[in-house]
């Protein structure tokens, strides 16, 4: 008995000694990001480096360009009007400050230091998009989430950009791994809150997505006087009132960009300045777009994902449903879902059998060929061109040089790519924030007749720019003006495989035979909210 007694005590603890090995491999495998941190910090840097064109100019013009004036002072027009703050530019502004302390503001650090440093938030915001469905699910399913988000096409070709929608994005990541759905460990409602406010802050449609997430959160919380007083407006205070501050000393005035933000976009749908879509658009180009080859695998994990995934896909189906409602449709705009969509797609490989590698290989092979052409070809031009730009930086003619950008405006950089006090010039698009009826900015009127209007602008010999730059479309238009007033092509860089109405497939850039006896007109920033602004 004694002997058989000893048998059972030890069967009993058997179960308890496995119990305990289980135990110690959750631990383990909790430290497992580390090397898929140094995995995404490596790719996310090639992918910095890899990402060579532009997409659109807020990504220049509403945050470098802002950022560079703050800190140099050049005749940069920062992009505002009152409808963007100074807190997501402030950011740059705070490398281009440290660097010209260390005497390292050269235009290349200048260029590429903002984009690894997004690139390193792209970095730990894949691990912590990681670490989250570790913690719903377990590792096998993050790791396939992990892959999906990094082969997307859409977010190699974004998330290394200085867009307000990127930082957005990366803010959207970080604050869903702290947001208190069932079966999460890393519940905080305070820093997930605090995260979408930030958001918000940047760019304040981030609201929209947040909505029934934050809905369902207040309608699941048992203490909701707790949640709204000791949360919801401490939080909200704090960078609220941080925004204001920044925003007072920069524009000299009290000034609540978000509310006229959501006024211009949302309310007056003034965003149609920019152009204007079916309201399918989302549903019919947006998203199958931008999911690209990930569409079948997030329809299919949609259908598998278990019931508590549903406020994901809620959230995905009420931000394009909202954004549908606006005229004005951009990629960029639903670019903060796709984490979101990426979650069903891994969940989507991960219950695939048969097919596992074959559809990883798919993915793979498939997202690689548009990450590189948009990435490497497509619109690559207006950056190349600066390159020319930064060389009269350094030549004697200096002083003289003006240089006049006869493209859609915005469609290049500015000083934060040139870094020299060069006089130049483009075709201004302001919105019409006046609301009158017979509006024409000055690129439309331009295009409307561009040599009327070269003629008109330039009637004395003294008023020439020394280099003219624009769309091989537009040489054949204003040719005799070229050709009488001493012009002549130096150079032609590559733009697009896809030319569209006043974007050519080459930008062609001419220099007066008369450089020496230009004079150029300087055109200094205005102040305050009386400044222009690209697409919201």
């Amino acid at each position: 008995m004694p002997r058989r007694g000893r048998a059972g005590a030890l069967r009993a603890l058997m179960p308890e000694a496995v119990r305990l090995r289980k135990r110690r491999s959750v631990l383990y495998s909790a430290a497992a990001p580390a090397p898929l941190l140094a995995l995404a910090l490596a790719l996310r840097t090639l992918n910095c480096f890899l990402v060579q064109t532009s997409f659109v100019p807020d990504e220049y013009w509403q945050s470098l360009e802002v950022a560079h004036r703050m800190v140099f002072k050049y005749p940069s027009r920062a992009l505002s009007s009152c409808l963007r703050g100074y807190s997501y530019p402030l950011i740059f502004a705070s490398m281009y400050k440290a660097l010209q302390l260390l005497a390292k503001d050269n235009v290349q650090l200048l260029i590429w230091v903002p984009r690894i440093a997004q690139a390193v938030l792209a970095a730990f915001a894949d691990v912590q998009l990681y670490s989250l469905v570790q913690h719903l699910e377990n590792s096998e399913t993050a790791k396939f989430v992990f892959f999906c988000q990094l082969c997307s096409w859409f977010t190699w070709y974004s998330c290394t950009r200085t867009l307000t929608n990127t930082m957005e994005t990366i803010l959207t990541i970080f604050a869903l791994s702290y947001y208190p759905i069932k079966g999460s460990k890393m519940e905080n409602s305070c820093k997930y809150l605090a995260l979408v406010a930030l958001a918000i802050v940047i760019r304040p449609t981030a609201v929209i997505p947040w909505i029934p997430l934050v809905f369902s959160h207040f309608l699941q919380e048992q203490r909701k006087a707790d949640l709204i007083l000791h949360v919801c407006i401490p939080v909200g205070l704090v960078t609220v009132g941080t925004s204001l501050i920044i925003d007072r000393v920069f524009f000299g005035e009290w000034v609540l960009v978000q509310l006229n933000f959501l006024k211009f976009n949302v309310l007056q749908n003034l965003g149609t300045f920019y152009g204007s879509h079916p309201w399918h658009w989302y549903f019919t180009q947006g998203l199958p777009v931008i999911l690209g080859p990930h569409l079948p695998f997030f329809i299919h994990g949609c259908a598998l994902a278990p019931r508590r995934y549903h406020i994901f896909l809620l959230t995905v189906i009420w931000t394009a449903l909202v954004y549908s409602t606006l005229s004005h449709k951009e990629f960029r705009f639903i670019y903060p879902i796709l984490p979101f969509c990426m979650i069903f797609c891994g969940y989507s490989l991960k219950h695939l059998k048969a097919w596992k590698k074959t559809a990883a290989s798919f993915l793979l092979l498939s997202n690689l060929v548009p990450a590189l052409y948009t990435g490497l070809v497509h619109q690559r031009g207006t950056l190349d061109v600066m390159s020319h730009i930064q060389q009269l930086c350094n030549s004697s003619q200096q002083s003289q040089a003006f240089v006049f950008i006869l493209m859609p405006c915005h469609s290049t950089p500015f000083y934060s790519h040139v870094h020299c006090p060069l006089k130049m010039r483009f075709l201004q698009c302001p919105p019409n924030l006046t609301g009158s009826e017979n509006y024409v900015d000055e690129a439309d009127v331009f295009y409307s007749n561009p040599l009327g209007w070269l003629n008109k602008e330039f009637y004395n010999d003294t008023l020439l720019p020394s280099h003219l730059i624009l769309f091989n479309v537009l040489e054949q238009e204003i040719s005799s003006f070229l050709a009488l007033r001493g012009y002549e092509k130096t150079a032609t860089v590559f733009h697009t495989h896809v030319p569209q109405g006043r974007v050519g497939s080459h930008i062609s850039i001419y220099i007066s035979l008369k450089l020496g006896k230009s004079n150029g007109k300087s055109h200094e920033a205005a102040s305050g909210c009386l400044q222009t602004q690209t697409s919201s």
